[in-house]
């Protein structure tokens, strides 16, 4: 559970309002005095899961979510050109691909997971929101990577999620599944993890994953 402050609810004023430079005189402080996964998850997660309860609560319209929705991504993405390069050991080139579940439109946490992974020195496919299971089957067919992330907001998506966990167990090269988003967060998907399937509730439960070395013992692909 997310625990919100007023510098939550300001930050999420300041999307709701479409206030760009607002948004960015107060991220871009943000990462001035703490390190990206403090940034991503402890100030701009919580400002967009209480935009998304608001929308959740009638209390905006979903036009109002996209207009947050849309100012956060060109704030971080602007920001994010800023910041010096951080890259990891390369001497093993590891492949992930990553994407939202068919007709889930968001898309923030996901384009966060993804500089972690760069942060990380791996090469990175990131597919964006929406994509249905017959592209993202091809996508994965074509690129091979030893991580597929998933990721997925609302409950009536979980049956969509399970279908491509299917998918992607009978993979040959048997890639991680790692299954993340606001319903890892809120829902409790167990009984979806194996071996080769894992559900991440947040950034830092992703930045332990890679601090544990767990990424050294993935199968390498052909």
């Amino acid at each position: 559970m997310i625990r919100l402050t007023q510098h939550h609810i300001k930050l999420a004023h300041y999307l709701l309002e479409g206030d760009e430079e607002g948004a960015m005189q107060y991220i871009e402080e943000q990462f001035q005095k703490y390190p990206r996964l403090y940034v991503y998850e402890d100030v701009i997660t919580p400002a967009m899961y209480y935009v998304g309860e608001l929308w959740e609560k009638n209390e905006i319209s979903v036009a109002d979510e996209h207009l947050a929705t849309a100012i956060c991504d060109f704030v971080v993405s602007k920001l994010e050109a800023k910041l010096p390069s951080i890259k990891g050991n390369r001497q093993k080139e590891f492949k992930v691909l990553l994407f939202g579940v068919e007709e889930e439109q968001h898309y923030i946490g996901l384009k966060m997971v993804a500089e972690t992974f760069k942060e990380e020195g791996w090469r990175v496919r990131y597919l964006g929101p929406n994509l249905n299971v017959e592209h993202s089957l091809n996508q994965v067919r074509r690129f091979k990577p030893h991580v597929i992330g998933l990721s997925a907001a609302l409950s009536y998506r979980l049956p969509t999620l399970k279908k491509l966990v299917k998918e992607f167990r009978t993979l040959e090269w048997k890639p991680l599944i790692m299954i993340g988003g606001r319903m890892a967060r809120k829902f409790e998907l167990e009984e979806l993890e194996t071996d080769q399937v894992m559900v991440v509730k947040d950034l830092n439960n992703l930045h332990q994953w890679f601090k544990e070395g767990r990424a050294g013992i993935i199968n390498e692909t052909s």
